[in-house]
């Protein structure tokens, strides 16, 4: 039978459906917004912007009514464990915004882009792992591209990937349509997917799919507790804030942090303007100087860590510019950034690394560091809060490591100064309480020593092995001190 030449069927009495109920799934940048209004015939998912939120839409198609959810997507080459966990509790949170439960899942692909094992590896492990096996039963392959595909979708890729193809398409039953979101006049695009949509419905009985009652129970119990904290959170920093004393003429600041985690374009937002190098790996610190809501503000820039690899793996050349930093805005800087990205998972890998790291520069640069989280325009509607007590124990060390305080930014929206300006006060605040920062000959070995009652997650967490990086500054081995900055 020639494919979009299905034959015509009706749902049964038994089987009758007052709406569809749609969720749309699959990685970031796919197309599912566009997808979506694309099904609905008109503009109602920001297309273009990442989705971080479900979002739920109705409307009438072919004299039937619509449900429709788009779903935050996730990195489709990485795997489920560098999902956030708000990520993943959205996406299950899909099933609840259409009860009793969505008729059909569609899994979105880009037919324009390349799709290989690893691509499936993310999908298997995203769907699997969150919303069970029983998703598949449910589901439909829905290419996207900007032109009509016909039978290319498959045709058109390396036999590698159409056998990773192929293995999603056996997974939903052989079931897959393609969608020109380009030609949304095109109806016909449309009420054909409608008519494999009612055709699988009718193949599952009309049964929605549900996630188990014990999961959604734990879902929201979860929600609840992570409300709670968010507002003990807030209770926290709001305490903290009234600690402010004078404000400062001067600020000066260095930028700390993994590669490509923002550190160079932070540095851009807060000076207002482009001077640091962005998307290129500096390989020594930057500094440069401007006046940024009536003070004078020094921002040194530094070459970053790697986020998966060891911190024994430093290059020495990097570890060395790290400690120089200090160096480049004597006497000190007032504050330490530390740089995270927001829309990436931080779990225990990313914590030893990221001490393993710091240390170099002693126990006491917590006193002076606040967490800056980036990409914040991927939060959208919700609060960093949220986003601190969904990932878990390994990203709340790193907040109380720097005593509650952290501060998040749209790097993406440079005009927006009153982020510039509200991290600015929550440095004076902190200065206010702390001297500057700066190593010295005099700094002691203690300095460098870790505290086990800080170093680990709870007294419940196996101990790492003790990380006793040569400081250039310790009584033993002691090297010269670092060239400043010139």
């Amino acid at each position: 039978m020639e494919r979009n030449k299905l034959p015509s069927f009706s749902l049964t009495e038994e089987t009758s459906l007052s709406d569809l109920r749609i969720v749309l799934l699959g990685g970031r940048w796919t197309g599912k917004s566009s997808a979506g209004d694309t099904i609905l015939g008109r503009e109602e998912f920001e297309s273009g912007k990442r989705t971080v939120q479900c979002v739920k839409r109705q409307g009438e198609v072919a004299g039937r009514q619509f449900t429709v959810v788009d779903t935050p997507g996730w990195w489709d080459h990485f795997s489920i464990k560098g999902s956030a966990d708000l990520l993943k509790q959205e996406i299950m949170s899909s099933v609840s915004l259409c009860p009793p439960g969505p008729h059909a899942f569609l899994i979105v692909i880009n037919a324009d882009s390349s799709f290989e094992e690893k691509h499936r590896k993310s999908m298997e492990e995203h769907l699997h792992q969150l919303l069970g096996e029983g998703v598949w039963r449910h589901s439909i392959l829905l290419f996207i591209s900007g032109n009509h595909l016909g039978e290319k979708p498959m045709k058109q890729h390396s036999e590698t990937e159409r056998k990773a193809l192929q293995w999603v398409k056996e997974k939903c039953g052989n079931r897959y349509h393609d969608l020109c979101n380009k030609n949304r006049d095109d109806v016909t695009q449309v009420t054909e997917l409608l008519e494999k949509i009612e055709e699988m419905v009718v193949g599952n009985g009309g049964r929605e799919f549900h996630l188990e009652t014990k999961v959604l129970q734990e879902l929201e119990e979860k929600r609840k507790m992570i409300e709670e904290r968010v507002t003990q959170r807030d209770v926290k920093v709001q305490k903290q804030r009234e600690k402010l004393r004078d404000l400062l003429k001067e600020l000066r600041i260095v930028l700390l942090g993994w590669m490509g985690g923002g550190k160079s374009s932070s540095g851009n937002t807060i000076l207002g303007r482009q001077v640091f190098r962005v998307w290129r790996s500096a390989t020594q610190c930057m500094k440069s100087q401007g006046e940024v809501a009536g003070r004078q503000v020094t921002v040194v820039d530094t070459p970053g860590w790697w986020k998966f690899i060891p911190a024994d793996f430093t290059p020495d050349r990097i570890k060395q510019e790290i400690v120089n930093s200090l160096n480049v805005c004597p006497p000190g800087p007032h504050a330490i950034l530390l740089v995270i990205r927001v829309d990436t998972a931080f779990k225990e890998e990313e914590r030893i690394i990221l001490r393993d790291n710091m240390k170099r520069l002693g126990r006491r640069v917590w006193r002076h560091t606040i967490v800056l989280f980036t990409w914040g325009e991927c939060l959208r509607g919700t609060s960093i809060e949220h986003h601190i007590e969904s990932e878990g124990k390994a990203l709340q060390w790193v907040i109380e490591k720097c005593e509650n305080r952290y501060h998040v930014f749209n790097n993406e929206d440079m005009e927006d100064r009153r982020q510039v300006t509200e991290l600015l006060e929550k440095i004076e605040e902190m200065e206010a309480i702390n001297s500057v920062f700066h190593l010295s000959a005099e700094t002691h070995r203690d300095e460098m020593e870790t505290d086990s009652s800080e170093d680990h997650l709870s007294t419940d967490t196996p101990k790492d092995p003790e990380l006793k990086p040569e400081h250039p500054f310790s009584q033993e081995g002691r090297q010269q001190e670092p060239t400043p900055y010139k």
